[in-house]
């Protein structure tokens, strides 16, 4: 009963509001795979950090600036390549499937990724040296660890979800794929900082910088 109440609830949002519904509903869930993320790696870690809510809150604005655009890439893809035709409504198009999930795959997944790589070195204060070294470092192989999982999800995405909610199911199953970037991401951070730190003697000015930004992660 609750889940019908909050699905009625969105579907209205959604309807009235589709942009902020989507930002708020794709911040919130991304900011949820990094808490996940977070408690996962302090789980493991015999010497647990201090939660780090500005790193959430960067999931949090990544996921609420990128969603309004994938629920417009979503529409184009529903009015570009339809799966029933108007003459035969109740045969699926197999091939506009497969058509939609390799433009999603081959267009929006790279640039998806780029944005986050992009977004993230910004908000935490990086120069453009080091965001280009972390694109080359961790590009690749998160590129291809999407392949290896996406696919499959955004089958199921678009030849079941509704459009209105194709967002929020991805964000949902997100939260497993935010977990894995969020952790490649701090783990490049407090490798980068450890790199720093053996090559040059530090003040204690940036000293005290590299165990905040050690911390945080």
């Amino acid at each position: 009963m609750a889940t019908i109440t909050v699905a009625r609830v969105y579907q209205q949002s959604f309807q009235a509001h589709p942009n902020t519904t989507l930002a708020f509903t794709g911040g919130t869930l991304n900011a949820l795979g990094d808490l996940v993320a977070q408690r996962t790696q302090n789980a493991e870690n015999e010497d647990p950090h201090p939660y780090d809510y500005a790193r959430t809150f960067r999931f949090f604005c990544y996921g609420f600036t990128i969603s309004p655009l994938i629920g417009r890439w979503n529409s184009f893809l529903e009015h570009r390549f339809p799966l029933r035709s108007i003459l035969n409504p109740s045969q699926s198009n197999s091939k506009a499937l497969a058509k939609r999930v390799a433009y999603d795959q081959l267009v929006v997944a790279p640039l998806g990724l780029a944005a986050f790589l992009g977004s993230m070195g910004i908000m935490e204060g990086r120069s453009a040296s080091q965001t280009v070294e972390r694109f080359r470092d961790l590009y690749k192989p998160a590129l291809l660890a999407n392949w290896g999982v996406w696919p499959l999800v955004q089958f199921c995405n678009f030849s079941v979800i509704p459009l209105a909610y194709r967002v929020p199911f991805q964000a949902m199953c997100g939260v497993f794929w935010t977990v894995y970037l969020s952790v490649i991401n701090s783990k490049y951070v407090a490798l980068s900082v450890l790199v720093i730190s053996d090559d040059k003697p530090c003040s204690s000015e940036d000293a005290k910088q590299d165990r905040s930004i050690s911390n945080s992660n």
